[in-house]
């Protein structure tokens, strides 16, 4: 369950007895580009738990406290457009149980749809086939999904639980319009069609340029982000792809909306000279392996002012979120002492801002 600041205050005043009601304070001051909490946006949904990609992972993402569900998508050798990462299906599902290699490899573009659903999504990394005390609304929740179907269940999930968690949309090919279209046309189609529910993304500066351009002919508003990473060149801050291109932020400010940078690239400067083009940051991946190593990862990008942290546990990282700003208030002691520890141990893992 999220826990907000203002529920983490609370939580604090409580436990440290009714004779110190003000003893908790929230002083959550964000830095981000419109002063709101930053985003918490579930990684391929929470692939630290569940396989990637699946529709159980997204919904256990989005009661891990995910705004948005961070998705993949390419096409299948028949027009399909499924969720996606790798062009292969070899680290994310069993497909060398069921098929033989085709062009010696076992390429997504290679296999219809329909063969893909002979498929099981695996785990990967930490993750598993099963989550503790998580039971998904969907009855088949780790076949390899189309786009279509994994929208269609995000908006079960919050028509069922009252939310409104979003989607995330990355294109996984090189500058491909068909694809492009079929992205704006099924997220549209399904009803995903503001930014507060949807977002596109991509790496290639094609595919971003694109997505500008189909929008604008649908009259369609979402939000849309440049992938890649930071780069200062002769003092100008860029969107870089790692190789030959580099773009400034003035430059992308005139179709997009936020810059989705690998995080060590981020740097205070790098996200000011974003917010003073008019640019949210949000910065891939965080992979904290426990709280503890959740707050250390967290605190300076939020002290820096990130908008969105992509995220492979939704979890740990929104307790860092929700717990920035959160302070405690001088108690006279030593009468006040065994109140303020009992608080602290209520808290827990709740740790005070830094700076």
């Amino acid at each position: 369950m999220r826990m907000s600041p203002s529920l983490a205050a609370a939580a604090c005043t409580f436990a440290l007895g009714a004779g110190v009601a003000q003893a908790a304070t929230l002083n959550a001051v964000y830095n981000t580009l419109d002063g709101a909490a930053p985003q918490i946006i579930g990684h391929r949904g929470a692939p630290a738990y569940l396989p990637e990609n699946s529709i159980g992972g997204n919904e256990l993402a989005a009661q891990m406290g995910s705004d948005f569900i961070e998705t993949d998508v390419m096409l299948t050798s028949d027009g399909v457009l499924i969720a996606m990462h790798d062009t292969t299906l070899t680290r994310t599902t069993n497909v060398e149980d069921i098929y033989e290699q085709r062009n010696g490899d076992y390429l997504v573009s290679d296999f219809t749809y329909g063969e893909l659903q002979a498929l099981t999504l695996e785990p990967t990394g930490t993750g598993a086939g099963t989550y503790p005390g998580f039971t998904p609304l969907d009855g088949d929740p780790y076949r390899i999904p189309t786009f279509a179907g994994m929208l269609d269940a995000l908006t079960a999930y919050n028509v069922a639980n009252g939310t409104s968690v979003g989607m995330l949309t990355e294109g996984k090919y090189a500058d491909n319009a068909e694809t492009s279209a079929l992205v704006i046309e099924t997220l549209i189609d399904r009803g995903y069609d503001t930014p507060a529910e949807s977002a596109v993304q991509s790496f290639g500066f094609g595919n971003v340029a694109s997505y500008s351009e189909l929008l604008d002919l649908a009259g369609v508003e979402m939000g849309i982000a440049q992938l890649g990473g930071g780069r200062l060149v002769d003092d100008v801050w860029n969107v870089s792809d790692f190789g030959a291109i580099d773009v400034p932020f003035a430059t992308i400010a005139g179709y997009v909306d936020t810059v989705a940078l690998f995080a060590g690239t981020i740097t205070e400067d790098l996200i000011a000279a974003a917010h003073g083009e008019g640019l949210s940051v949000f910065g891939w991946t965080f992979r904290p392996a426990d709280q503890a190593a959740a707050f250390d990862l967290a605190m300076p990008f939020l002290d820096w002012g990130l908008d969105g942290f992509i995220t492979d546990n939704p979890d740990t990282m929104r307790v860092a979120i929700d717990s920035f700003g959160v302070q405690v208030a001088a108690i006279p002691l030593p009468a006040g002492l065994p109140m303020l520890l009992g608080g602290l141990a209520v808290l827990g893992v709740l740790r005070r801002r830094r700076g």
